[in-house]
Parts: C-alpha cells; sequence; structure tokens
C-alpha cells in the first residue's frame, strides 16, 4: 500500500503535476472543495480520507504539534519550507515517501523535507 496525499491550498501546481505523473496519488483541497477553511479542518478532512497534509504553511506544524500533545489523532504532515525546498526536491522526496511508506509511518507524525 502507497501513502495518498493531500495537497494544502498554497501548493504550486507543478508539484502536484509532477506527482500524478510518477503516479502518487494526490488529491487538493481545491479539487476536495475545500478551499479557504481553517487549517484545523483540513487536517479533519485529510485523516477522515486517510492522506497525509502536505503543506508549506507553518501553521500546520502548529496544528499538528497541539494534536500531538493533546493526543488528537491525525493522518500526518509532511512539511517542506518554501524557501529551503525546491519544487523537484518536493516531488522527489514526496514520491519516495507515497511509494515507501505505509500510511500507518506517518499517523501522528510530521515529517520535514528535504529527507
Amino acid at each position: 500500500m502507497t501513502v495518498a496525499l493531500y495537497m494544502d491550498e498554497h501548493i504550486h501546481s507543478s508539484i502536484t503535476v509532477g506527482l500524478r505523473f510518477r503516479d502518487v496519488d494526490v488529491l487538493t483541497v481545491q479539487e476536495d472543495g475545500r478551499s479557504g477553511i481553517s487549517d484545523t479542518l483540513l487536517l479533519d478532512q485529510a485523516t477522515e480520507l486517510q492522506r497525509v497534509v502536505f503543506s508549506q504553511d507553518q501553521d500546520f506544524l502548529i496544528e499538528a504539534q497541539h494534536r500531538q500533545v493533546e493526543g488528537i489523532p491525525f493522518a500526518g504532515v509532511i512539511y517542506a519550507q518554501k524557501r529551503i525546498v525546491t519544487s523537484g526536491d518536493c516531488v522527489r522526496d514526496l514520491e519516495i515517501i507515497a511509494k515507501a511508506s505505509e500510511a500507518e509511518d506517518l499517523v501522528n507524525m510530521v515529517q520535514f523535507l528535504p529527507l
């Protein structure tokens, strides 16, 4: 089994396209009709869909840490800081995670890129 990704609203489309070209299961917030909702609700939605959120928004780190401290389960968050990681690096590392990991490996975890 592979890891299904849920792309945060502000992720550049080149990352999503690159992942789809590599047969990675990706759903964007926009495709899911969830644009503009809070990070809390997005993380709830991703968890319900059993998808790991990919974000470049530090607020997701705050929400994930809050859930870890409070024991609130979530499907996982992968985070990359825009200024440090290129789109190509994101595609490469996300493909590795998606194809080499199990969804259970990322539950209640935060994974930072680059690997």
